[in-house]
């Protein structure tokens, strides 16, 4: 927003004061501060290599709709916690908390709670109370509903709402949280209940981050194998999908793309493939055939 403005003078700065002892042009880094040169900066597919959009799910959609040039970016960010009935319970209660209300603007914001139909009084009062307490909104299917209001004190099972089918593909930013029951037929083997959660997630997902709660490995790996996202967790709050959390030092974006980058980018991530090959005069039409040379192919040392 044109709040950071200050921010990005400062930073521009002082970068373009760190290349004035560097061999790389001062110009290779320019900083545009008014919105009505975009569109003609997204013409500029000749010059420019990439597109990073930072900013709302408007934004990043004009930006993927408006140029030729690679754009490496997300623009929604639904993000969803699955709860098994193995889960442990006050583990799911940090971590709901965590995930919905330590930032709910953020994109790695969890937006839906799946719950399994054995997990409804076991697991969702905690949840729901500490979330209630916390200023967060409750809308829940018709399932979860009724096991709440059976379950919580008035006082709070008074503030429950009413899910509808557009809530479960809403992004919210804001401290809304929308439940759905998962219920598998009965003597069902359990990971039926991961597959119905899991085509939950992949039809109303954003492919962003999704998690399981669970305390069976061998669940949460077919769920981490099966959700189709950049970002898929264990026994952990969808927030720590992070460039810096995971480790990359900086997050220059996020991406939901399958080519390339995907989850949160570092400056790493932004590398490409440049092939080096010397030779002595080989050609291809020496290799193949039944006479010809054979290829190698070993793996080589890298210094």
């Amino acid at each position: 927003g044109k709040e950071s403005t200050a921010s990005f003078h400062a930073i521009s700065s002082a970068i373009s004061s760190a290349l004035t002892t560097t061999a790389v042009p001062n110009a290779a880094i320019q900083l545009v501060t008014t919105r009505d040169v975009i569109a003609s900066l997204l013409e500029c597919d000749n010059h420019i290599d990439l597109v990073i959009p930072r900013g709302s799910n408007e934004l990043v959609r004009y930006v993927k709709a408006s140029t030729r040039i690679p754009v490496l970016g997300h623009a929604d960010g639904l993000c969803h916690i699955y709860i098994h009935p193995d889960a442990e319970p006050e583990s799911c209660v940090r971590i709901l908390l965590d995930s919905k209300l330590s930032y709910p603007a953020a994109c790695n914001s969890v937006e839906t709670l799946l719950i399994h139909q054995e997990a409804l009084r076991s697991h969702l009062p905690a949840i729901v109370s500490a979330l209630l307490e916390n200023g967060c909104s409750i809308r829940c299917d018709d399932t979860s509903k009724h096991s709440l209001l059976t379950s919580l004190p008035r006082d709070k099972s008074a503030l429950l709402q009413d899910a509808v089918e557009e809530d479960y593909d809403t992004e919210f930013l804001s401290p809304i949280l929308a439940i759905k029951t998962v219920i598998a037929p009965a003597n069902a083997p359990e990971d039926v209940a991961v597959s119905l959660a899991v085509a939950h997630i992949n039809a109303h997902s954003s492919h962003h981050t999704d998690a399981i709660l669970t305390s069976s490995a061998s669940l949460a790996q077919r769920f981490q194998a099966s959700v189709d996202s950049a970002c898929v967790f264990w026994n952990t709050s969808t927030r720590m999908a992070d460039g810096m959390r995971f480790g990359f030092g900086t997050e220059v974006g996020i991406s939901t793309n399958k080519i390339h980058a995907r989850g949160p980018v570092g400056l790493e991530g932004l590398c490409i493939y440049k092939y080096a090959v010397s030779g002595n005069g080989q050609v291809a039409a020496d290799y193949g055939g039944s006479v010809g040379k054979k290829w190698k192919h070993e793996r080589l040392p890298m210094d």
